[in-house]
């Protein structure tokens, strides 16, 4: 439907913007049921929010007979958004909306000259846009004057109390005038956001243009699952075969920001970071470097990312899985953003799935399940990709095509295309081989799930066998015990025997000639567990011999470790499931 019942310099503004219609938030805000009201509106990142609020405060804005802002004075309307960066988009997106009606926009935020801003305020204005910290300075400072304000705006609230900015925020509704309007936009209602809302709105009239099934209706989301050891080889792999135009991954810890950036600039991705160790400089740099295309991978921290706004972003990784399905939806909200379609990727450690499957079911997210993409996966979209590149029409000059009749004299035409294609490769980084998944049964290492199913191998006549105590009640799967094994014992996967996973035990062969220098290396890594602590012994015979003797029996004391992903997660380790 268009825009109806608008003041006439507003619908001026939005038709020279393109507007023909109202997204459903936009629509659901200036009905006449929610005029004047108190509001509380969930509504996804991108759909049309700032110009949402922006109609939906006009009548307390402007006057009635021309429609037009009075002089400024006194602010009439504050709008508080968690960064600097939503801030400055919310700044800009109410100056052209009320560019004709003759606005007054200050914006106070950290990391801007708050001198200047105090100057500004002293000039009066029509509405204030700021983050919560700055804003309570400048009106513990006396430069913010609330006296007049007519209505408040709290921009992705959810993400502003996550941040900590409670006592700022409560400071700032305190201080304007009880008569107010009180606007909450959040993606997600937590029980804070309750909270807050029955303790500063009357009356609110509760819109909501989420879909029931999950957060966001135009992110396809995707689970891939991986051996520890594989995560970093899964997001190079990943970001390969999507070749997004922008990409954002997510980290648990500033640490392991810096640990991936550094493995991506290595490989040759142009990437950028944030984190909290980076000054506002540095944030600004990367920013922009993603906007103008120098950059197409940003990895962050949660925080870090709070109010990024980039409309190229069409892909979200969740390197390390987010605590709880909210954070899950602010993170992958980063895409899909105003009606364009994005892709949210979990990459999951296989002893963790069910917890990650049990999130998503709980938020009824609906998620595709596969592998992570393999060599030859990146090698046909490579080709694809190509080919659709040289089939496009382009102008040629003058030049070009006298270079090019100069090469088909001392070239064929497929010595040519042969070295246009080679050229394009090598401008692409490598994609990283993956640790084989093996389902349940036999695979790599001869791993198999019951006794008596395993292969004779060469160099597998004499062996010692190993004894871990974990099993399938513990989620023990061959896809992410093989690779333990080697990572801690400092072997290959060609030197581990059968693997035989039992309901609380796992037991595996390594040939006699190594056994020593591989229990030699699992007492050197100990203490580095990171996801739970697994315990190694050494047991004689077999397992036949192993299940008739005491655990322990005629063997050296365990050894405690534990899989170790190459991004180590926050907060130390977690405790391994109970048998």
């Amino acid at each position: 439907m268009p825009f109806t019942h608008l003041p006439t310099l507003l619908a001026e503004a939005l038709s020279a913007r393109g507007y023909a219609a109202p997204t459903p938030v936009q629509a659901s805000v200036i009905e006449p049921q929610a005029e004047g009201r108190d509001l509380i509106v969930s509504a996804q990142t991108g759909s049309g929010k700032t110009v949402a609020f922006g109609l939906a405060i006009a009548p307390q804005l402007l006057t009635e007979d021309e429609g037009r802002l009075p002089p400024p004075r006194a602010p009439l309307a504050l709008a508080i958004a968690p960064t600097r960066e939503l801030a400055l988009q919310v700044s800009r997106e109410l100056e052209w909306l009320y560019a004709k009606a003759g606005a007054r926009i200050s914006t106070c935020v950290g990391g801007m000259d708050a001198s200047r801003e105090r100057r500004s305020l002293s000039h009066g204005a029509h509405i204030v846009v700021g983050t919560p910290g700055r804003l309570r300075d400048h009106i513990e400072r006396g430069a913010l004057d609330l006296s007049n304000i007519k209505a408040v705006i709290l921009d992705e609230a959810d993400e502003m109390l996550d941040m900590g900015f409670r006592e700022d925020l409560e400071l700032i509704l305190d201080a304007s005038p009880e008569g107010r309007r009180t606007l909450l936009f959040s993606a997600t209602m937590p029980k804070s956001i309750v909270a807050l809302a029955k303790r500063y709105q009357k009356d609110a009239l509760r819109i909501s243009t989420v879909g029931e099934d999950r957060g966001h209706g135009d992110i396809s989301y995707q689970a891939v699952t991986v051996a520890p050891a594989d995560i970093e080889n899964a997001v190079v792999n990943l970001l390969r075969l999507h070749e997004a135009e922008t990409a954002i991954l997510f980290c648990a810890t500033r640490d392991n920001v810096r640990h991936l950036h550094a493995g991506l600039i290595e490989r040759g991705f142009a990437a950028v970071a944030l984190s909290g160790e980076h000054s506002q400089n540095e944030r600004n740099s990367a920013m922009q470097a993603l906007r103008d295309k120098r950059a197409r991978v940003c990895v962050a921290t949660d925080v870090a990312a709070r109010g990024l706004d980039l409309p190229s972003l069409s892909l979200v990784i969740h390197v390390e899985l987010p605590r709880d399905a909210e954070t899950l939806q602010h993170r992958s909200g980063r895409t899909g953003r105003a009606g364009k379609k994005g892709t949210a990727i979990l990459i999951v450690p296989y002893q963790r799935k069910r917890r990650v499957e049990m999130m998503l079911r709980g938020a009824r997210i609906a998620v595709e399940w596969m592998n992570a993409p393999t060599v030859d996966d990146i090698r046909q979209a490579d080709k694809s990709r190509l080919m659709t590149m040289l089939m496009e029409d382009v102008e040629i000059d003058e030049d070009d095509r006298a270079l090019g009749a100069q090469l088909l004299e001392k070239k064929t035409p497929e010595e040519i295309a042969a070295a246009l294609v080679r050229s394009y490769r090598a401008r692409m980084p490598a994609p990283e081989e993956m640790i084989e998944a093996s389902g349940s049964g036999a695979g790599a290492g001869g791993v198999s799930r019951e006794a008596g199913k395993e292969h004779h191998r060469d160099g597998f006549d004499d062996v010692v066998w190993f004894r871990m105590d974990i099993g399938r009640r513990q989620n023990a799967d061959p896809r992410w015990i093989l690779p333990l094994i080697c990572r801690r014992g400092h072997i290959t996967k060609n030197e581990v025997g059968a693997i035989r996973i039992a309901a609380n035990e796992t037991m595996f062969q390594v040939p006699s000639a190594i056994a020593s220098k591989f229990m030699s290396a699992v007492k050197r890594t100990e203490g580095q567990e990171a996801e739970g602590a697994v315990q190694f012994e050494a047991v004689q015979g077999g397992p036949e011999q192993a299940e008739r003797a005491p655990r322990r029996a005629n063997g050296p004391a365990p050894v405690r470790h534990a899989p170790r992903p190459t991004l180590r997660p926050a907060g130390g380790a977690t405790r391994r499931p109970r048998s």
